[in-house]
C-alpha cells in the first residue's frame, strides 16, 4: 500500500497516522466541520472536509468517504473503531470498488455482528456458551418458559448491537414481561432489529477479552488477554493486561477458544473475542468485535507489537510474521479512559473547553489523545479526551505509576474521569484483584465517597506538609541555639 485513508477521527486517527508514517505510507484524513482544527487533520499528509459535524452527515456517509478515496487514489481504508468499522455493507462496497479494507471480510462481520448467528457458529468448535438459547425469541410465553428452565436471574439481550443497549436483567418471573418489552423496544430503536434472546445471568462476572490475529493463509494466534471489568453503563472505563486472576493454564485455554472463534468465521486481521468469567473461573463466549479495540494499547505494551502495523500487513495479504510461541508477555499495563464526564453525577458528559491541558511525561507513560490545550470537546461524538496508559514490571508497579501519572495530568475547564481512575487504583478490591463488572454498583453506589477519599488524601497531604514545616523550624531553632552557644 502506498496511500491509506483513515475513516475515523480523534485519537484513533492519530494512532493510525503514526504507524503509517513509520511504514512510509501516505495518510489521508477525512474530517467534519467540528474537527477542522483537530490535531489528526494537520498530522495527515492530506485532509479532506466531508461534511457537517453530525456523524450521520460526515463520518457515516459511505458515498463521501469512497468518493475521496477514489479521487486521491487511495489503496486502503483503515476504519479505526466505531463509525463504519463493523459495517458489513461498507466492507462489501469497498471490495466492489477495488479498495482494500484494513479489516475482516463483510461475511465475518455479518456472522459475528449478530449474537445469535455467532453463538451458532462457535458452538461447532466447542467454545463454551452461557446457558440459554441461541435463537431469537418473539413470543413472551416461550421466553418465560426458557427463563424458568434455566433459572432466574436471566438476561434478555438484543441480538444485534452492543454497549448494553437492549439488555435487561430479570431477577423475578413476575418482571419478565415488562423487561422483555423494554429490551425489544430499545433494541428496535437502537439497531432497527428487535430480535432478543435469553441466557443465564452469570454471577460475579468478569469481562475478559482475548486479542486475536489471523491472516489470509490459515494462521491464527492470540496476544493474551485484557481485563475490562471496570465499567459504567456496561461500557469500559479501565482496562489492564494481563488479568490479575488468570492462571497460565486458563490463559492458554481461553486463548485457544478465542482462536477457534476466529476460525469459525474465517477471520482475517485484528479481532477481539469477549468472554464472561464467573466466580468459579468458568468462561463463556460473549461476542466478537471485528475491529481494533479502544484498549489495544495495553496489549501492545505487554507484547511489544504494533497492532496497526500487523493489520496493514495482513490486509496486504502477508503472512503473520510471528507464531504463537513468539508472543511475549512482558510486565503489566493499565489504561484509564479519560472521558469528559462527571463521575459524581452518574458519569454524565461534561463538555467544554480545555482551559489547561498538560500531560504527564515518563518513559513508562503512553498517552493516545485527540486534543490540545484551548480546544473545545465537541458534543457530537464520544466524550473521550485521551487514553492514559502506564507500564510496570509488576501489576503493583503499574498501578502506582498510574496514580502518579493521574496526579500529574493537568486538565481544567471540564470534569473528567481521572479522579475516578485514581479512586479505582487505590481501592482495596481493585488492588487485591477481587472485583467484577459490578464494581461501580458495589463500590461507587454513593459517588460522595470519592469526595471523602479526596478529603482524606488532602488532610494527609496537609499533615505531611505541616510535619515537614515543623521539622524545618526545629532544625532552624537548633542551628540558632548552636550558634548562640558558640
Amino acid at each position: 500500500m502506498k496511500k491509506v485513508l483513515i475513516a475515523n477521527r480523534g485519537e484513533i486517527a492519530r494512532r493510525v497516522i503514526r504507524t503509517l508514517k513509520k511504514m512510509n505510507i501516505q495518510s489521508v484524513a477525512v474530517y467534519s466541520e467540528a474537527d477542522k482544527n483537530a490535531p489528526f487533520v494537520h498530522e495527515a499528509d492530506e485532509a479532506v472536509l466531508i461534511g457537517p459535524a453530525p456523524s450521520a452527515e460526515s463520518y457515516l456517509v459511505q458515498d463521501k468517504i469512497i468518493e475521496v478515496a477514489q479521487a486521491l487514489n487511495v489503496n486502503g481504508i483503515h476504519p479505526g473503531y466505531g463509525f463504519l468499522s463493523e459495517n458489513a455493507s461498507f466492507a462489501e462496497r469497498l471490495k466492489k470498488e477495488g479498495i482494500t479494507l484494513i479489516g475482516p471480510s463483510a461475511e465475518a462481520m455479518q456472522l459475528m455482528g449478530d449474537k445469535l448467528s455467532a453463538k451458532q457458529a462457535v458452538k461447532k468448535y466447542d467454545v463454551p456458551l452461557v446457558p440459554g438459547i441461541d435463537k431469537a425469541v418473539v413470543d413472551f410465553n416461550e421466553a418465560k418458559e426458557i427463563a424458568v428452565q434455566i433459572g432466574f436471574p436471566v438476561l434478555i439481550k438484543a441480538s444485534a448491537g452492543g454497549g448494553g443497549k437492549g439488555m435487561r436483567l430479570v431477577e423475578r418471573e413476575e418482571d419478565m414481561k415488562e423487561q422483555m418489552e423494554l429490551a425489544q423496544s430499545e433494541a428496535r430503536s437502537s439497531f432497527g432489529d428487535d430480535a432478543v434472546f435469553v441466557e443465564k445471568f452469570v454471577t460475579k462476572p468478569r469481562h475478559i477479552e482475548i486479542q486475536i490475529f489471523a491472516d489470509n493463509h490459515g494462521n491464527v494466534i492470540h496476544l493474551h488477554e485484557r481485563e475490562c471489568s471496570i465499567q459504567r453503563r456496561h461500557q469500559k472505563v479501565i482496562e489492564e493486561a494481563p488479568s490479575a486472576i488468570l492462571t497460565p493454564a486458563l490463559r492458554k485455554e481461553m486463548g485457544e477458544a478465542a482462536c477457534n472463534v476466529a476460525k469459525a468465521c474465517n477471520y482475517s486481521g485484528a479481532g477481539t473475542v469477549e468472554f464472561l468469567l464467573d466466580a468459579d473461573l468458568n468462561f463463556y463466549f460473549l461476542e466478537m468485535n471485528t475491529r481494533l479495540q479502544v484498549e489495544h494499547p495495553v496489549t501492545e505494551e505487554i507484547t511489544g507489537l504494533d497492532l496497526v502495523e500487523m493489520q496493514i500487513k495482513v490486509a496486504q495479504n502477508e503472512k503473520l510474521s510471528i507464531q504463537q510461541s513468539d508472543v511475549q508477555l512482558n510486565g503489566h499495563a493499565m489504561e484509564v479512559r479519560v472521558y469528559a464526564e462527571d463521575a459524581l453525577n452518574n458519569f454524565m458528559p461534561d463538555i467544554g473547553r480545555l482551559k489547561r491541558y498538560q500531560k504527564p511525561v515518563a518513559d513508562y507513560i503512553r498517552i493516545d489523545d485527540a486534543f490540545e490545550e484551548g480546544m473545545e470537546i465537541p458534543i457530537y461524538y464520544d466524550p473521550m479526551i485521551a487514553k492514559l496508559v502506564t507500564w510496570g514490571d509488576t501489576r503493583e508497579k503499574s498501578i502506582e505509576r498510574m496514580i502518579d501519572a493521574i496526579d500529574h495530568y493537568e486538565i481544567s475547564g471540564l470534569r473528567t474521569t481521572l479522579d475516578f481512575g485514581k479512586y479505582v487504583m487505590k481501592h482495596p478490591a481493585f488492588r487485591s484483584g477481587d472485583f467484577d463488572t459490578n464494581f461501580v454498583k458495589h463500590h461507587f453506589a454513593d459517588p460522595k465517597i470519592m469526595h471523602t477519599a479526596q478529603e482524606e488524601e488532602k488532610r494527609a497531604l496537609e499533615a505531611s506538609i505541616d510535619q515537614i514545616w515543623n521539622d524545618v523550624i526545629e532544625r532552624q531553632n537548633a542551628e540558632v541555639k548552636s550558634e548562640m552557644m558558640n
